[in-house]
C-alpha cells in the first residue's frame, strides 16, 4: 500500500498536493479501488516522513473532490474512482521569486482540479534542468510548461527541450528560436517592450542626463533588453550606458538607473542614501518586475513589468484548449515617485 505514495524531494510542489496527486494517479491507474481503506494519517505521516498536518490537509482536499470519504472510528476509504482530471503537467521555472509565484498561482488556479502539477525549480542551472527533465522519463506528462532562462549551458538545455513532442510543449516568458515546429508559448517581446515602456515616460526621462541599464554579465535576462534600450536612447538622443557591475559604477546626479536584479537595486539605494542624494529628484530609478512591495520603497518605485498573472492564466488556457498558439504577453510601465 505505501508504495503508492511517493514524495519527490526535488519538487517545489507543496507536499500535501504531491500526496493528493499520487492518490489520484493510483486511483486512475487502478491500483486503488473503490472501497479500499487508506492508511491512517499517523501511518502515512510516518512512512512518508511528512508532517501529520500535511497528510491531514491532503486527505481533507481529497474529500472535497469526492475521491475519499471518512467514517468515524474506521478511517478514510476510496469513495469514487471517477475522477475528472485530464491533464498531468510538468512545470519548471528558472527560479523562485515574488513574481514567479504570481505566475504559478494564476496557472494552478485556472487549471483547478482538471490537472495535477509537478513543479520544479532549476535555479538557472542548465545541468540541473537536464537532470530533472531526464529523470521524469519520456511521455510521462500531457504537457511540459517551461520557463527557459539559463546562465550557461543553454545548448544542452535546448537539446533536452527539443526532445519534447511539440504538442506537449509550452514555453513561458521566452521563445527559443532553436526550437522549431508548432508549440504553445506565452512570451515577452523584450526589445520592443523596454523601448515602448521608456517612450511612455519620455517626458519624465528628459529631466535627467544619462540613462544607465544595469545588466550583469552573468545574467539570465535576454540580451534583447539591451538592444531595445540602446535603440530607444539613440532614437531620442539620450546619453546612455550599459553597466555590468553596479558596485563599480559612479552614482551622479542626473543619472537614471534601470535595474533588472533586486540585489543591484538595493545596492544602488544604499549608495544613494550614503551620498545624501534624493531618489526621484537627483537620481531616477526604474525597476524590472512589479511586486506589491515596490509601491512602498522610497515612496514608490517606477517599474516595468510583464503581466505575470496573465502569463499564468494564458498558459493554463493553452493546456485546457490543447492549443499551440504563441501569445505575446502584455507589458507595462507604472510611473511612481522614483522617476517623477
Amino acid at each position: 500500500m505505501f508504495d503508492h505514495f511517493e514524495i519527490d524531494e526535488l519538487s517545489a510542489t507543496p507536499k500535501y498536493r504531491q500526496l493528493m496527486d499520487t492518490v489520484i494517479q493510483s486511483v486512475k491507474a487502478g491500483r486503488l479501488q473503490q472501497g479500499d481503506l487508506m492508511p491512517s494519517i499517523n501511518e502515512l505521516s510516518f512512512h512518508t516522513d511528512i508532517s501529520r498536518l500535511t497528510v491531514e490537509k491532503s486527505y481533507k482536499e481529497l474529500r472535497k473532490m469526492g475521491v475519499l470519504e471518512a467514517y468515524p472510528g474506521k478511517g478514510y476509504f476510496v469513495k469514487s474512482v471517477h475522477i475528472q482530471q485530464d491533464y498531468r503537467i510538468f512545470l519548471m521555472f528558472n527560479k523562485l521569486s515574488a513574481h514567479k509565484k504570481i505566475i504559478y498561482d494564476a496557472f494552478v488556479a485556472e487549471l483547478g482540479e482538471k490537472a495535477s502539477v509537478d513543479f520544479y525549480i532549476y535555479n538557472n542551472d542548465a545541468r540541473m534542468f537536464c537532470r530533472i527533465l531526464e529523470s521524469k522519463g519520456e511521455n510521462t506528462y500531457t504537457h511540459y510548461v517551461i520557463i527557459p532562462h539559463f546562465i550557461d549551458g543553454e545548448k544542452a538545455a535546448i537539446q533536452a527541450i527539443d526532445k519534447i513532442p511539440r504538442s506537449r510543449l509550452i514555453l513561458l516568458d521566452k521563445i527559443l528560436p532553436e526550437i522549431t515546429g508548432s508549440y504553445g508559448a506565452v512570451y515577452e517581446n523584450f526589445a520592443r517592450d523596454i523601448y515602448q515602456a521608456l517612450f511612455q515616460v519620455l517626458e519624465a526621462l528628459q529631466k535627467f542626463s544619462v540613462l544607465k541599464l544595469v545588466f550583469p554579465e552573468n545574467s539570465y535576462y535576454p540580451r534583447e533588453i539591451i538592444d531595445g534600450f540602446v535603440s530607444f536612447c539613440e532614437s531620442f538622443v539620450f546619453e546612455h550606458k550599459v553597466v555590468h557591475d553596479i558596485r563599480k559604477e559612479k552614482v551622479t546626479p542626473g543619472d537614471v538607473f534601470i535595474n533588472l536584479m533586486e540585489d543591484d537595486l538595493f545596492e544602488l539605494l544604499e549608495r544613494i542614501e550614503y551620498k545624501g542624494l534624493r531618489v526621484g529628484h537627483d537620481i531616477g530609478i526604474i525597476s524590472y518586475n512589479e511586486t506589491k512591495a515596490k509601491k512602498y520603497i522610497v515612496n514608490g518605485l517606477t517599474t516595468v513589468s510583464t503581466d505575470f498573472a496573465a502569463m499564468g492564466k494564458k498558459a493554463a488556457e493553452l493546456v485546457l484548449d490543447n492549443s499551440r498558439r504563441q501569445i505575446e504577453n502584455p507589458f507595462h510601465i507604472t510611473l511612481r515617485e522614483s522617476l517623477k
